[in-house]
């Protein structure tokens, strides 16, 4: 049965000579695997360019509950991004945030409610001017809509230690949002996103270690 929705792509993987399954988190049915035929052949290689991660897309799918690999009838990028691809900070945070969303979103429930906010948080870092502490926000955010969000920061702590400078904003930023966003120093940021990356490991089966980590802390 044919269904329209919005999604997001979380990543692809080659199949074949030509072909991909891209898993794309889609606003009805959530973390779903897509074959699609053809896209890496010489004349079609262009098509690729919509299944890179965290393209945002307006898709006519197959649906059939149970099915492990589905089909793509109709797909276009709704939101082209401006800045996300071309400014190498909001790159890192790009490839920082599509790890997570890798690792972390796995939920089928309120699905629509989770694509919702990755979909919305990604145009707000296309359009945001200064996203040095985008990526806390998102973190914190995320984990709201995946059912572990802290009210407190002893949740996120968790009997780990903080300077009480530290612990101060990250209070600030437990109701802090996009536009709203309390002064954070670089020293700050690192160990609160440290702090946030243990809250997501003790949350979060087979978290494990962010490769991207080591490009988003040199950037920052």
């Amino acid at each position: 049965m044919l269904h329209k929705t919005k999604g997001v792509v979380f990543r692809f993987t080659k199949y074949g000579e030509t072909s991909i399954i891209v898993n794309i988190f889609t606003e009805l049915f959530g973390l779903q695997s897509y074959m699609v035929n053809g896209v890496r052949s010489s004349s079609k290689r262009s098509k690729i360019a919509l299944f890179q991660p965290l393209t945002l897309l307006d898709l006519v799918v197959y649906h059939k509950e149970n099915a492990n690999i589905l089909r793509i009838k109709e797909v276009k990028c709704y939101h082209p991004y401006q800045t996300v691809t071309s400014e190498i900070r909001k790159s890192a945070i790009a490839m920082f945030i599509n790890e997570v969303l890798n690792k972390a979103v796995k939920e089928q429930s309120h699905a629509g409610e989770i694509h919702e906010f990755i979909a919305s948080s990604l145009i707000v870092l296309d359009q945001h001017q200064k996203p040095e502490n985008f990526h806390l926000l998102f973190l914190l955010g995320l984990s709201k809509h995946l059912g572990f969000g802290p009210n407190l920061t002893e949740e996120v702590l968790g009997g780990h230690w903080m300077d009480e400078a530290d612990e101060k904003v990250l209070k600030q930023l437990l109701v802090a949002n996009y536009k709203s966003v309390p002064s954070v120093t670089y020293d700050q940021r690192q160990t609160l996103l440290t702090c946030l990356l243990r809250f997501y490991t003790s949350h979060v089966d087979n978290f494990g270690e962010m490769k991207s980590l080591p490009v988003l802390r040199e950037i920052q």
